[in-house]
């Protein structure tokens, strides 16, 4: 499918609220035909997500620890994590330092999905995503693990205010990048 026509539906896909605000744009090398170029999502005229370039206003994080470290990410912990702990070291840890250990070995795991979602968006052809969001539900789309899947299904149409206010806590465990746009979102509602 030829860019135009893919910019036309995935923007005919584009919330009424975000129509003018929200723009995918690509460039393309003419004398490379096997290079695909560069794509990137501009909101209010401002490049925000680039593929590419990591000097957006979206964080991008370089190392594991640095996902641990951030303040601004909030793992939940519920009670069956804690008593799996619990009975794993049977249960001689004091019950604050379960909590600890649990939100630690949540977080681990959350750091090292967030990087391999980083890197796959570093690494993909907005073209081909973008094509494959369009033949996949909007309700695949937000539990996908992919960031630029994530983002595109929170500037659809399809995705109603209720779904959208229902969703800030699963929100906070995704990318910056896809907080972001969320954002984007709920302050046009």
């Amino acid at each position: 499918m030829s860019w135009s026509k893919l910019k036309q539906q995935l923007e005919s896909f584009l919330s009424p609220a975000l129509v003018g605000r929200v723009e995918y744009r690509a460039t393309s090398y003419r004398y490379s035909p096997d290079k695909s170029g560069n794509c990137y999502i501009t909101v209010d005229k401002k490049n925000i997500l680039n593929m590419i370039d990591t000097t957006t206003p979206v964080r991008w994080y370089q190392t594991e620890q640095e996902i641990k470290n951030d303040p601004n990410i909030v793992i939940p912990v519920s009670d069956e994590e804690i008593e799996v702990i619990r009975l794993e070291f049977k249960g001689n840890i004091p019950e604050d330092r379960l909590q600890v250990m649990a939100r630690s070995r949540k977080i681990s795991v959350h750091a090292k999905e967030l990087l391999a979602a980083q890197t796959a968006l570093s690494k993909s052809n907005f073209t081909v995503a973008a094509t494959t969001y369009l033949s996949t539900s909007i309700e695949d789309n937000l539990e996908s693990k992919d960031i630029l899947f994530n983002i595109l299904a929170l500037m659809d149409r399809r995705v109603g205010k209720k779904r959208i206010l229902n969703m800030s806590e699963q929100i906070q465990l995704k990318h910056s990048a896809v907080q972001y746009f969320y954002e984007i979102r709920r302050s046009t509602l």
